[in-house]
């Protein structure tokens, strides 16, 4: 999909015309808009509407939104330039933004209907059902008892990095559903980088499910952020299958869902993977491919072992591996 930048409109350049310029666009997609959606509720009544493409075109036009928006703020911040060379650099380098800026959210919508090409035109909308989960998470692939810390290391692009993934005593209730709360501690450098609690819960079938996360980042001991922060049931979020009862090669399946926060994809790649860590030799283990359209150089194997869990993450783009080295159990 081209979308036309606003600095391509005649006179952008020009400080009598940059006001009107700029704004015609915007007032031109609005009216545009309105009859798409027309257009889509009419399909949708007539059982034609392709659902998740629907979801993927309207999160690439809030994307192409928020770049407009962020050039159009920079513009502002141009005009108080007192120099006119440094104007003119100043609006050169808010036009090559918006263009990046633009081209990410045609990746991130090609990758979302690549997605939908394989999950069906169907809104995503899993049914919860309280009644229908149970108190422990016994799945052989994902085994979750609590007062068990899975400890990996391995080696990021900013230096050595250690992971504890620590399965607590606390729960929380998500939907009604009673979760086993998850803390995943990141370090790189000896320095800590990611602190995150993530909560879990399994069905009678034996899936495990991914009912959100509390995710910070952290720099120089300060929280910085809080990204991929989620909730089933809050803001449009929705709870994802972090791991299947039954796996078979080919499965393509939503780990979460919180449009523009929290998109994980995992496919089944392998049930028979022989895998060498620290902690050990396995044989029969399962191997996804996760994905993400919120940063497509975020794709990753990793390996389930029968018994223990995840034992091996290998970054694909990279080549780097985090590998399990310890279990400790209190």
């Amino acid at each position: 999909m081209k979308t036309r930048l606003l600095s391509e409109e005649p006179g952008i350049g020009d400080d009598r015309s940059r006001d009107r310029s700029v704004r015609w666009p915007v007032r031109k997609r609005l009216a545009l808009g309105a009859v798409a959606v027309l257009l889509l509720a009419s399909r949708a009544g007539a059982g034609g509407a392709n659902l998740c493409r629907q979801t993927a075109q309207h999160a690439a036009d809030s994307c192409e939104a928020g770049v407009r928006s962020d050039y159009l703020l920079a513009l502002g911040k141009c005009d108080n330039l007192r120099d006119a060379a440094d104007r003119k650099a100043c609006r050169q380098q808010a036009s090559a933004d918006q263009e990046e800026g633009m081209n990410t959210c045609d990746e991130q919508e090609g990758a979302r209907e690549a997605a939908c090409r394989k999950l069906g035109a169907a809104p995503y909308d899993p049914v919860i059902d309280p009644a229908r989960f149970v108190a422990a998470i016994d799945n052989p692939y994902l085994p979750l008892t609590p007062g068990t810390t899975f400890i990996y290391e391995g080696q990021a692009a900013e230096g050595p990095e250690h992971r504890e993934l620590i399965v607590t005593h606390n729960t929380r209730d998500i939907l009604g559903v009673r979760c086993v709360e998850v803390r995943d501690v990141v370090m790189i450098n000896d320095e800590l980088e990611e602190d995150t609690l993530d909560w879990f819960a399994q069905d009678v079938d034996g899936n495990v499910w991914y009912f959100g996360e509390n995710s910070k980042q952290v720099a120089d001991g300060l929280i910085v952020g809080l990204e991929g922060t989620w909730t089933a049931g809050v803001d449009g979020a929705k709870a994802g299958i972090i791991m299947e009862a039954h796996n078979a090669v080919g499965d393509f399946y939503r780990q979460e869902f919180s449009l523009d926060t929290a998109e994980d994809f995992a496919e089944v790649q392998g049930l028979t993977e022989s895998v060498t860590v620290p902690y050990g030799s396995f044989r029969q283990c399962l191997k996804t491919i996760e994905t993400t359209p919120l940063n497509l150089s975020d794709v990753s194997n990793k390996f389930y072992c029968p018994g223990i869990g995840e034992v091996l993450t290998r970054d694909l783009p990279a080549g780097e591996s985090l590998e399990l080295v310890e279990v400790r159990t209190e």
